[in-house]
């Protein structure tokens, strides 16, 4: 989870001084973010709980509406969005090569995938051993839109925050103007079009550079928690517009989880995408 970097932050504000106001808290508030929940930090709440030895770990309120979100999507995807499914990349290197994961290995190592393994009572989460929680596949988007909140406590002008490609803005511009935003295939560094964002979120999720390839099969680094193994066919790039981040992220992500029926899963969610 690495929510803070690329960053921007486009505002429609003439202060200089109330534009670095903005700037710097959006900034503490993504690096909040950042120390609390990333699994790469030591000592953090994510730390706590993946090293607690399957003892129960106190947790607030903040990060109890975060692991109700995973339960939610895990629910809504029949366990196909799990977040204690990050132990997989121990086993998957997607490197753009040929060497696939052993089976045997992959059999073992799913053992310890299963969000409804998880207990949770009251402000407290216990997490049996050997097991983790990786919040990265939501942690971004959540972030974007706890620094839009904090943009729009600064100003009433029009502010776009931009994490990696998830962007949302604070308001509509002034004059019906919309924020120009190019779109990128993740993993390529040319723009592939335009978004004209007027209100509202888009968020991306992608594979283009993450993947590996054997005897003309490419695995997606999207994986199925359910068997352990690749999602074939999942699309390269899927952007989803939404009245938030981390609606637009959700829809991006379990569109990818569907693999090569990443489409039609759209079409019947009625949302604004684009795929490639």
């Amino acid at each position: 989870m690495a929510m803070a970097s690329p960053c921007d932050v486009l505002m429609e504000v003439d202060d200089k001084s109330l534009a670095q106001n903005i700037l710097t808290a959006v900034a503490d508030e993504a690096w909040r973010i950042e120390d609390k929940f990333s699994r790469y930090k030591k000592n953090n709440i994510i730390f706590q709980i993946n090293n607690s030895s399957g003892e129960a770990v106190v947790i607030d309120e903040e990060v109890t509406r975060l692991l109700n979100f995973a339960n939610e999507l895990f629910e809504i995807s029949e366990g196909s969005f799990d977040v204690t499914s990050g132990v997989l990349r121990q086993v998957w290197t997607f490197d753009g090569s040929a060497n696939l994961p052993d089976k045997k290995d992959v059999k073992k190592i799913v053992k310890k995938v299963g969000w409804q393994k998880v207990s949770r009572e009251g402000d407290s989460v216990t997490l049996p051993e050997g097991m983790e929680i990786d919040l990265g596949g939501i942690g971004k988007e959540y972030a974007v839109d706890r620094c839009v909140q904090i943009a729009k406590q600064k100003t009433k002008e029009s502010v776009l925050v931009n994490f990696g490609g998830d962007l949302a803005v604070t308001t509509a511009r002034k004059n019906k103007m919309f924020w120009s935003v190019g779109r990128l295939i993740t993993g390529s560094d040319k723009a592939y079009g335009l978004f004209q964002l007027y209100r509202g979120a888009i968020a991306t999720s992608g594979d283009a550079h993450r993947y590996l390839l054997k005897d003309g099969i490419r695995y997606s680094h999207i994986l199925n928690p359910l068997t352990g193994w690749s999602v074939i066919d999942a699309p390269h790039t899927v952007s989803v517009a939404a009245p938030t981040c981390i609606e637009a992220g959700m829809m991006s992500t379990l569109a990818m989880l569907q693999g090569g029926k990443a489409e039609e899963f759209l079409k019947l969610q009625e949302v604004d995408y684009w795929i490639d």
